[in-house]
């Protein structure tokens, strides 16, 4: 649009604006005068919507603001997971091209420099996926910088995560550099960027275009969404990148038409799903390389049979199979057998207790931890469904422990856990998801308001197609009926009817792909 919104001649200008309309509409058939009218008021008010019915934020202190579509968010947080959760959020919402994120941490916990740099050495040590990477830990003014050498991308940002999660921590400098195990050609890494970006159910890989040059990644064209675009350039960075730029890969909402996603949802052999899913498994860093993990698929159902040596592992398996194209729904029959160690019962319930009091977000209360036999039943009272949830992630990472019984009562319990498929955070599709959803009728909404909350919650939705699904509200009850293309689109659907307002959902959505099956 910029190129006829400049035009200099004032006398010609409704003309070029006609003009814009009718090739985009000719071009892109789902392009309509509703993505013309859609105004950066529009989009500020529903990135503040979302941040505010989000548990692990605290929204009255942010500020969104935005221009052409770049969103700014100022404010202050306390501690740096929850800046970054809030620009993921943001990220999600349509209408997004960028996000600008100067909000500032200032954290409640008051730890000097030494305390600060112990606890990332020993979160770092304690979580399995991070044990094994080489990584020096500097902290000053609550200022922390990693250095050392981990194997790929994913591992390096594994690192800073696990780090961000320490409460008291201010800004982190990541100086982790990646060396390869080998050398990779070009022509290699451009196959595995594309097979990634294909395979990825969260990413439209149709109108993206991927160079190499010396390994190098140049990303151009047009994506449906911000956080679309965050997770492309996440999936550019495989084995023998250098760097990736994604300066020409712009966001346009006409990117999510559904013919420009026809080549996304074509029916997809079971064998082509295993080989994905497998690969998958292999690219996350929370999974050791070892892991005995068989992956069965009929019909789309993937079933993970085997063994892994922690429960991480095991979730974080689950998470990468349900977000691969082609997966209907997944079955986690993995079992957890943690390596012989010594570790008692009585020093998996303190690494437990230690790793709780170290967090940013669930340090100030007081959870108890038992163990019997490597099971966990943690105890005590959080605000929010999302701490409960936090809880119970910090002590899956934990090795020896092979499952988590999560006793925490809820105080604030009326509002719906968040749910993003991309948010990096505390999710494990197929598991905790459903069971923390919100049972109850959270507000003495009418059904028609419930219903108009929920059109809305869908509209802004990057994930779901609002022209495909129809939706009823009885009683507090959502019906979801129509059809979409994904599992994702199934779950988000769901979601947004929970944070619509809905007591319950009654989702009768058909997942079909939009192509007839090939023909052999």
């Amino acid at each position: 649009m910029t190129l006829f919104t400049k035009k200099n001649h004032r006398d010609h200008k409704n003309t070029w604006v006609m003009v814009a309309v009718f090739l985009l509409t000719m071009t892109f058939p789902s392009f309509g005068l509703a993505d013309l009218k859609l105004t950066d008021a529009d989009i500020e008010n529903a990135v503040e919507r979302q941040l505010l019915k989000d548990q692990a934020i605290p929204a009255y202190r942010i500020t969104p603001e935005c221009a052409s579509g770049v969103v700014s968010l100022r404010g202050t947080v306390s501690n740096l997971l929850a800046k970054d959760r809030a620009l993921e959020i943001t990220e999600t919402v349509k209408g997004v091209r960028s996000v600008i994120n100067l909000i500032e941490v200032s954290a409640f916990q008051d730890k000097k420099d030494d305390r600060l740099q112990k606890d990332i050495i020993d979160s770092l040590q304690m979580n399995p996926a991070t044990s094994v990477f080489d990584i020096t830990v500097a902290v000053a003014d609550k200022q922390a910088t990693l250095t050392g050498t981990v194997g790929s991308y994913k591992e390096k940002q594994l690192a800073e995560t696990v780090a961000k999660g320490v409460g008291g921590i201010q800004s982190i400098e990541n100086n982790i550099t990646i060396s390869y195990p080998a050398q990779r050609s070009d022509r290699q890494i451009l196959a595995d960027i594309e097979q990634g970006l294909l395979w990825d159910a969260l990413v439209d890989h149709q109108m993206v275009k991927v160079m190499v040059n010396n390994g190098t990644v140049t990303l151009t064209g047009t994506i449906g969404s911000a956080a679309e675009k965050t997770r492309a350039i996440s999936d550019s960075w495989v084995s023998g990148v250098t760097a990736v730029d994604a300066s020409e890969l712009t966001v346009a909402r006409w990117a999510r038409d559904t013919d420009l996603r026809a080549n996304k949802y074509v029916p997809r052999s079971d064998g082509e799903i295993k080989n994905a899913v497998m690969l998958s498994l292999t690219k996350d860093p929370r999974i050791p390389a070892d892991a005995n993990v068989e992956v069965m698929v009929q019909t789309g159902t993937v079933t993970l049979k085997g063994s892994v040596d922690y429960l991480q592992a095991r979730r974080a398996a689950a998470q990468d199979a349900g977000n691969t194209v082609g997966v209907l729904r997944v079955r986690n029959h993995l079992k957890v057998a943690p390596l012989p160690v010594t570790i008692n019962d009585t020093e998996l319930a303190q690494n437990i207790e230690h790793a709780l009091d170290r967090d940013a977000y669930v340090d100030v209360y007081d959870i108890q931890v038992n163990v019997r036999s490597g099971v966990a039943e943690l105890y005590g009272k959080v605000n929010t469904y999302f701490e409960k949830m936090r809880a119970e992630n910090l002590a899956s990472t934990i090795a020896g422990i092979y499952f988590v019984n999560n006793h925490i009562a809820v105080v604030r319990n009326w509002a719906p856990y968040h749910y993003s498929p991309f948010m990096h955070q505390d999710r494990f599709p197929g598991e905790a998801y459903e069971w923390y959803h919100f049972t109850a009728r959270s507000s003495q909404n009418t059904d028609q308001e419930i219903l108009e909350n929920i059109k809305e919650e869908i509209q802004w939705s990057p994930f779901v197609d609002e022209e495909k699904v129809d939706v009823r509200v009885e009683d507090g009850q959502a019906t979801l009926t129509g059809t979409v293309h994904s599992k994702l689109e199934h779950d988000a659907a769901i979601e947004n009817a929970r944070e619509g307002g809905a007591e319950s959902v009654n989702n009768q959505l058909a997942i079909s792909p939009l192509l007839p099956p090939k023909k052999n």
